[in-house]
């Protein structure tokens, strides 16, 4: 395993020691195509994070990180020669940021014995750990946010959705498609009527879902769009003059991007979210210290605070803190991308801990588990206020309804390993 040699520069003592090798981490990033605007927030978060790591603490437990990026456009193919390309790096664990490349990777990483992250995204039966040994998608995935954004609407209507239509109006590929059997099954539940509207790539051609919109009427309509897709949905809702109140986008629908072109009109237009939003977190504070001020922001170092660095921070911590469990199981500085698979599934992240680490207040605690690589499944809802231009938290984090999801996240994963020759291994 090729890994660049690094001295650590942690005092003379240390310094004088012996190089340690570094703790690699491949970022998939998109700084170029159709969703750019949406992949350079999370891209310079995730290098500023390990950035802040190496100038303030010397990296992770006395080894120095490095950020290994590799541009995949949002493309699927090019999703996967960047893994071909970067894996022999060492790379700890992979965040493909694409639902289309991590279903790609998943047999590749799984044979390479090689964990992914996909964080609110990708195959939402991978948070079975007992058949995906390799794939995580903590804290929250798809299906959750599907009944996340349902438990909403049962609160804003007194706990009955009964004779209500709700509209879906999706990006037509795996990643769009990922919420619809949830949905379809909330419905049954709680006697919503549900209607399907697929948008193809890149999104900007609505008129006719929006019509269909106009003439039918829904009581509420639910997005899962992805970059430009998204302004475009939100300027169709204003144009017919739909409420913005009842229009609720999932996590990837929910940033600056999405808003700010749209102006006024998008003012009330709701989104789950991951994170709280803004820059009110000491962990700020540190990266103005240790990165911004002096020149290393990755970038043009215009994302600080936005809703997809946030994300893009949040996704780099928890790899950062899985390092450090991985570190301690196994007594080994230099891990091994194996053993990081071990820190993700024992990964405890405690409100303790999120304030140690200037993240208090930022997501709710969760935990992960052999049988359990997804989290607790919580999100909240958030609000953009156009005046203002920010977005606000406007409900407590919300769990999702295990009822209905964990019974198909069994079947689904189940049918995954049956087809795969897969053995359940947390018995």
């Amino acid at each position: 395993m090729k890994k660049t040699l690094t001295m650590l520069a942690l005092g003379a003592a240390v310094a004088a020691g012996p190089a340690l090798a570094d703790l690699v981490f491949p970022s998939l990033d998109y700084r170029t195509g159709p969703y750019a605007a949406n992949g350079i927030p999370l891209a310079d978060a995730y290098a500023d994070y390990f950035t802040m790591l190496n100038e303030r603490d010397g990296g992770i437990g006395g080894v120095a990180t490095r950020v290994l990026p590799c541009e995949t456009a949002y493309n699927t193919e090019k999703g996967v020669e960047c893994y071909e390309a970067t894996k022999a790096e060492g790379g700890l664990v992979y965040q493909p940021y694409s639902t289309g490349i991590t279903y790609q990777l998943i047999p590749r990483a799984s044979s390479d014995s090689i964990p992914i992250h996909s964080m609110g995204y990708g195959r939402t039966s991978a948070k079975n750990g007992s058949i995906f040994e390799w794939v995580f998608n903590y804290p929250a995935n798809y299906w959750d946010g599907a009944s996340i954004a349902i438990k909403h609407l049962l609160e804003e209507n007194g706990g009955d959705l009964s004779g209500k239509k709700v509209a879906l109006v999706y990006h037509n590929s795996a990643y769009g498609k990922e919420p619809i059997r949830t949905l379809e099954e909330l419905s049954a539940k709680h006697g919503f009527e549900l209607s399907l509207l697929p948008v193809d790539h890149p999104g900007q051609e609505q008129k006719s879902q929006w019509l269909q919109i106009r003439r039918e009427a829904p009581d509420y309509v639910l997005m899962w769009g992805w970059g430009v897709m998204n302004q475009t949905a939100i300027q169709e809702a204003a144009n017919i003059r739909f409420p913005m109140e009842n229009f609720i986008g999932v996590w990837w629908s929910g940033s600056e991007n999405d808003v700010v072109p749209v102006g006024e009109a998008a003012d009330g237009y709701k989104a789950l979210a991951l994170t709280a939003p803004g820059s009110d977190f000491s962990v700020y504070d540190d990266l103005k210290t240790h990165v911004y001020d002096k020149g290393l922001a990755a970038g043009a170092g215009d994302q600080s605070g936005s809703v997809l660095y946030n994300r893009g921070l949040y996704a780099a911590m928890l790899a950062a803190e899985a390092a450090r469990k991985a570190q301690e199981i196994h007594g080994e500085a230099d891990i091994t991308p194996a053993m990081m698979r071990d820190g993700m599934e024992a990964l405890d992240i405690t409100e303790e801990l999120l304030a140690d680490r200037g993240f208090a207040g930022f997501a709710p605690a969760f935990s992960v588990s052999c049988e359990n690589h997804g989290g607790n499944g919580m999100g909240a809802v958030q609000q953009w206020n156009a005046t203002e231009g920010t977005w606000t938290l406007i409900t407590d984090y919300i769990e999702s309804d295990q009822e209905v999801i964990q019974p198909l996240i069994d079947a689904d994963s189940q049918a995954y390993a049956d087809e795969n020759g897969i053995e359940p291994r947390c018995n």
